[in-house]
């Protein structure tokens, strides 16, 4: 039974997407309630009004509610960092929608007023609960096709950079910042080597001032290589997750989990491989390997039990558990996009301990 603990209080900066988003993941926990939104699109606002939510005139009327106990911030990108820091020193609570700021340095300034106030922050970096990364990091975990040794990690599709402030540079906007921002801080959470170089390509192929996709390719110090990838002109996609291992190979094609792990057959020797028809040429190196000399296995989806992003947050505020999105891990990704933006933007390979 609940009953008896406290309820913590939200109000909500910025009703958007991502803005009302929330409040269907804070339904389902007991000790968490939006109570009022704030936005400075007037028709959001009559939104919040007919999901039977307080609207705030403004930000200063958020901030001197003494309700509110949390601010979630969920405005474009350019102003998280100011909002962030208003809240905190009216003794709010915060947690801010990804990425957190569009520099390093700015989210430090956010962090040092946090420290200083004695108010947790964090950032709402959602995508650690997929369920296609939590399998691919439970399979690289449990050795299921010997160790890692390269990983591919890409989101893909054809509709373009959405229409709105995500397609300019001062509002933060591109594809970097937007999903880049996901991809590096899983990538982050499946080893613990630094990083030992960068190097990158942004894509302009739609005409915007800001990028419209990327590759990366990351060197970690233990051998790890990484290739990152997002588009939003790819009328056919690749495979979410493409895993390679000592012993095997791992691919989930999407977030349906659709795959599978084939590995080497331990029982069987090895079988010469039969040459095949190449184009104009035979290969015995590209022939598939044998039926007997290789396993196949489905992709199963971990039985994981966690606490969701905002059980975490109530636990955290009563001194139960750490935080799950730690502000040392949100800063490595960011230094690590600031890489990707300067390896891409210099055309070479930075080699730098990240």
């Amino acid at each position: 039974m609940k009953m008896n603990n406290r309820i913590y209080n939200i109000a909500i900066v910025g009703f958007g997407g991502m803005g009302s988003y929330h409040c269907q993941l804070i339904e389902p926990v007991s000790q968490v309630s939006v109570i009022g939104v704030y936005d400075t699109v007037e028709y959001r606002m009559e939104l919040g009004k007919e999901a039977g939510y307080k609207t705030y005139a403004n930000l200063d009327a958020v901030l001197t509610d003494d309700l509110v106990d949390i601010v979630l911030i969920a405005t474009p990108n350019d102003v998280h960092k100011e909002i962030a820091i208003q809240a905190l020193q009216a003794g709010k609570h915060v947690i801010c929608e990804k990425p957190v700021t569009i520099t390093s340095k700015d989210f430090n300034d956010i962090v040092k007023v946090a420290n200083e106030e004695k108010r947790v922050f964090t950032v709402h970096q959602n995508r650690r609960w997929d369920e296609d990364f939590r399998t691919a990091k439970d399979i690289i975990d449990k050795k299921k096709f010997g160790e890692l040794f390269h990983l591919e990690s890409r989101v893909q599709g054809a509709n373009g950079i959405p229409g709105d402030w995500r397609q300019l540079k001062d509002y933060g906007g591109g594809m970097l910042l937007d999903w880049g921002v996901h991809l590096l801080d899983q990538l982050l959470q499946i080893t613990d080597s630094q990083i030992e170089s960068v190097a990158a390509n942004l894509s302009y192929i739609l005409g915007t001032e800001v990028d419209d996709g990327f590759t990366s390719y990351i060197t970690f110090k233990d051998g790890l290589t990484a290739l990152i990838e997002v588009g939003t002109t790819n009328y056919v996609k690749l495979p979410r997750w493409y895993l390679k291992g000592t012993e095997g190979t791992a691919v989930i094609r999407d977030w349906d989990l659709s795959g599978e792990i084939i590995t080497r057959n331990p029982d069987v020797a090895h079988i010469e491989p039969k040459p095949i028809q190449a184009g104009q040429g035979l290969t015995k190196t590209m022939a598939p390997p044998s039926e007997q000399s290789t396993l196949k296995f489905a992709i199963e989806k971990p039985d994981l039990e966690e606490q969701s992003f905002y059980e975490n947050f109530v636990s955290v505020l009563e001194g139960k558990s750490e935080i799950a999105i730690k502000n040392d891990e949100v800063h490595r990704v960011l230094v690590l996009i600031e890489t990707i933006f300067e390896a891409a933007e210099t055309r070479s390979v930075i080699h730098r301990s990240i």
